[in-house]
């Protein structure tokens, strides 16, 4: 009976500890636990305003407005022999790119452009080379290096280049001297934002085109943090749709003052103008 008893009692225990384990794995978190979960990025809406026809020969690579105009540039992958590496004034109603400047494609690959204090700044993919030329007559003014191993998308914050390199870092130089001013590394809530390319500064923020993917980044330039999402994949859906050769979107420019933006992407059709609200 003693023994019977002792045996009741161990289960007791046992059941009883199993019961707290439970009721303690079952308990709510603290609020300093919930605090360091990572809050979703908060998604940026837009509605298509207007479209307008592009060069399907067109391999974009910047897109900006500048005095009024659109200014794209494009690259020349050798596979795609219809290519050319140009800077050029782009016609709403045609999509033609009425050429400014052009590289040779067998020497260099045109990468982003902006434009700053009169001068058009133009990067290429792998030759660590950058183009400067005078803003009104597009005459060569010089050429710079700079330290990132390629060359991707191109803005300024009216005092430094900002450029991408396919990385999550963006590099600001010095317009002058060409000097690293900073290096600032781009994170989400799941960590660093790689791919980065086209860019735009708008507003005090920076956008950036995630490269192979249809969403454009709202990054806080003091952080590195990004602050919105832009998910545009209906756009390049679309893009497919009306000319199935279209690759990856690749090109956002803000027009200041409608408050619009242009949108495209390489061999694509059409230039989505849309309105972005945050």
């Amino acid at each position: 009976m003693n023994r019977l008893k002792s045996v009741l009692r161990k289960s007791i225990l046992i059941f009883l500890g199993c019961s707290l384990l439970t009721a303690c794995n079952d308990a709510p978190k603290s609020s300093s636990e919930a605090k360091d979960s990572p809050a979703a990025t908060p998604v940026l809406h837009y509605t298509v305003v207007k479209t307008h026809p592009h060069d399907t020969n067109a391999f974009t690579e910047g897109l900006q407005i500048y005095d009024g105009k659109l200014y794209e540039s494009t690259g020349s992958p050798k596979e795609l022999p219809q290519t050319q590496s140009i800077v050029g004034e782009v016609d709403l109603s045609s999509g033609k790119i009425q050429t400014k400047v052009e590289l040779d494609r067998d020497q260099y690959f045109g990468e982003g452009i902006v434009f700053l204090k009169d001068k058009l700044y133009q990067l290429t993919y792998l030759s660590k080379k950058g183009f400067i030329y005078d803003a009104r007559t597009f005459k060569s003014l010089g050429t710079f290096t700079f330290p990132s191993k390629e060359g991707w998308g191109l803005t300024t914050d009216g005092t430094y280049l900002i450029m991408s390199d396919g990385t999550q870092n963006l590099t600001y130089l010095d317009p002058t001297t060409f000097a690293v001013v900073k290096v600032l590394t781009v994170i989400d809530e799941q960590g660093a934002v790689i791919n980065l390319n086209e860019l735009e500064y708008v507003k005090g923020y920076i956008y950036a085109n995630v490269y192979t993917t249809a969403t454009v980044v709202k990054i806080n330039p003091e952080t590195g943090q990004v602050t919105g999402k832009m998910d545009l994949s209906s756009l390049q859906q679309d893009a497919k749709t009306k000319y199935p050769q279209a690759l990856e979107m690749n090109g956002i420019a803000f027009d200041s003052t409608s408050g619009n933006w242009y949108v495209t992407g390489k061999l694509w059709s059409t230039i989505y103008e849309i309105k972005v609200n945050p």
